[in-house]
């Protein structure tokens, strides 16, 4: 499993480098992640850029990640996929996690 970590004073963003989050990954995706964020300062942002694919394990393992968070420390989801956010919209678990899209690329020839 491809997972980079840029620890910065106050964030340690973790970008999963793996194009799918599913039942061959979740596990050790979620027991890395946990590793990380008691080492975390208040701020953990999950990079999914490179996810296009998210099945229920990968989604429980996102979740549980966000339970064994200490009190003191939160989680962001940053640049999730069209797909990837459709599977939180459609479980409701959007309105449970802060998820950053990503920027729109500027339409070519737009005026500033």
């Amino acid at each position: 499993m491809k997972l980079s970590i840029d620890r910065q004073d106050q964030q340690v963003t973790a970008t999963l480098g793996e194009t799918r989050l599913d039942a061959a990954i979740a596990t050790a995706f979620k027991d890395r992640l946990r590793d990380i964020i008691h080492e975390a300062p208040g701020l953990v942002v999950l990079d999914l850029r490179h996810v296009t694919f998210m099945d229920s394990s990968g989604l429980g393992a996102v979740i549980s990640v966000l339970k064994s968070l200490p009190a003191d420390r939160r989680l962001q989801l940053n640049n999730p996929t069209p797909n990837v956010r459709r599977v939180f919209r459609l479980t409701h678990m959007d309105k449970v996690f802060t998820i950053v899209p990503p920027l729109e690329p500027e339409a070519e020839g737009a005026s500033p």
